[in-house]
């Protein structure tokens, strides 16, 4: 049996997509700290399809150590498609910025991202039709003031991703790497990254995706031979190839 791994997957952008993998017969191994939420969301897939195999395990991703508990509790199962959906935001000058917040971004975002895609690709590089995506983010290639550590962060998983979509080209690799780059998303990011009760998306944003939209936009990069799909400052979503220069001898 093969399996798509999803982080983040108890709400927005990872549960949607978990929803249309399991529309596309995906087994599915679902990860995020809230037990609750996941448990909600195994039941949500199994009315879709009864056969389907969900295996849920809880993750806190901001703590490094638990990415390579998170990963060796997974070497029984055969992974098709990983996806590194889990992060967090920062939304404040630098000046204002709370680091105790920021330095739990940069681990999930940065850190345990790296390790994950590191220890998928070295042991699936070689297997066909693997993937892995990384969720980046449209600030991942353009800096956005009062979010300028969060803007940082993301420009990290993109470059990091292309240029590991570089190497596995260059090798020859069955693997594929990809990026995702969202511009705003109706989910509880927002709110997270604001410290807010609620976020009013409709009083306050006048374009966003939904996260099912996004989640569509997840199916088509996985179709896709493209190395990243992202929006543009029209809320166009774009499947393109890599962005960043790449450079192959020095």
């Amino acid at each position: 049996m093969k399996y798509t791994v999803i982080t983040g997957a108890s709400s927005g952008i990872g549960y949607e997509t978990a929803l249309a993998f399991a529309s596309r017969g995906k087994n599915l191994i679902i990860v995020a700290r809230r037990l609750e939420k996941l448990e909600e969301l195994k039941s949500k897939i199994q009315g879709i399809n009864s056969d389907l195999d969900v295996v849920i395990l809880t993750s806190d991703l901001s703590v490094p150590d638990q990415a390579y508990t998170l990963y060796s509790d997974l070497k029984e199962y055969q992974i098709e498609t990983w996806i590194n959906n889990a992060g967090l935001g920062e939304s404040s000058f630098v000046v204002d910025q709370n680091l105790d917040k920021v330095e739990a971004m940069l681990r999930v975002n940065i850190e345990t991202l790296t390790i994950l895609s590191t220890l998928y690709a070295h042991d699936y590089a070689d297997i066909e039709g693997t993937q892995l995506i990384n969720v980046s983010s449209a600030l991942g290639y353009a800096v956005a003031v009062s979010s300028v550590a969060y803007s940082a962060s993301k420009y990290y998983v993109s470059a990091f991703t292309e240029g590991l979509a570089k190497e596995l080209e260059l090798k020859g690799a069955k693997m594929k790497a990809k990026v995702l780059a969202p511009a705003i998303t109706e989910t509880e990011f927002a709110k997270k990254s604001i410290d807010a009760e609620e976020f009013d998306f409709k009083a306050n944003m006048p374009k966003y995706h939904t996260a099912k939209q996004m989640a569509g936009f997840m199916v088509d990069l996985y179709d896709s031979n493209e190395v990243v799909g992202i929006v543009d400052q029209n809320y166009n979503f774009n499947l393109r190839g890599q962005i960043y220069p790449v450079i192959s001898e020095f």
